[in-house]
């Protein structure tokens, strides 16, 4: 079942395009600061499978990087299971629930591990075991945020990851080159979202070394505030009582 919030009309607006960049901004926040805390990465799927490929002969350390993978997969799907649920049923989707469940888990990560609850991380050697609390609730938030834009943007729009952007990039601005007209203004276009969305992320992975040298943990308010805004700005159209938990 085929369900969008967003059309290729509304996913280039102005009003909706802020959020994208937002969101990408908020996964490299993430992903910048997972790295920080224990050298590891929690958007970087490929990565992570690497690295359990890397880890094959310590079995437990392996197990614990194919939790972390599950945990972004469960949260993908989880999105999808919100979204799609009440559609099912006839009922107005639940398009922002994700996102909102996305800042509750941020906020709840840093102020959990504010308190303790995750210890004093340090950078993780290849053939030490992962904090896999800490890093599979991360991924299955991002797992949330990814499935949910993608699954309302009609697959067009992904924030957490960049090989597909950097493809699409690429693929766009060799269609601009060969084509011309509104084909061609199409292709740039396209070219200058994936390309704002890599430097977003980027942005994002940057601005987490300061804050999180200097706010610990509670860095992780600043990627769930950008994500909060960036629902109000283009999922709250659609917001039903639903989406609070009401009704």
């Amino acid at each position: 079942m085929k369900i969008t919030l967003h059309t290729p009309e509304t996913i280039y607006s102005p009003r909706h395009v802020p959020s994208w960049l937002l969101l990408a901004c908020a996964a490299g926040m993430v992903n910048g600061f997972a790295f920080l805390m224990c050298e590891q990465f929690v958007t970087h799927v490929t990565g992570t499978v690497t690295r359990m490929g890397l880890e094959w002969p310590v079995v437990g350390v392996a197990i614990e990087y194919a939790v972390v993978l599950a945990s972004f997969v469960l949260g993908a799907a989880v999105a999808v299971i919100v979204i799609q649920s009440r559609a099912r049923q006839g009922k107005q989707p639940r398009w922002a629930a994700p996102l909102l469940l996305v800042v509750a888990l941020l906020a709840s990560v840093a102020i959990a591990g504010r308190g303790g609850a995750f210890g004093q991380l340090a950078r993780t050697a290849v053939t030490e075991a992962p904090p896999v609390a800490f890093l599979s609730l991360l991924a299955f938030t991002m797992g949330l945020q990814n499935s949910a834009v993608a699954s309302t943007t009609g697959l067009a729009v992904r924030t957490t990851h960049l090989s597909g952007p950097a493809t699409d990039t690429g693929m766009h601005l060799g269609t601009a080159i060969l084509a011309d007209g509104e084909e061609r203004r199409a292709a740039l276009r396209g070219a200058a979202l994936r390309g704002g969305k890599i430097l977003a992320f980027m942005l994002g992975a940057g601005v987490a070394v300061p804050l999180t040298l200097s706010f610990d943990y509670l860095t992780l308010l600043a990627p769930a505030f950008l994500v909060s805004v960036a629902t109000a700005l283009s999922f709250t159209s659609a917001w039903s009582p639903s989406d609070i938990g009401i009704g």
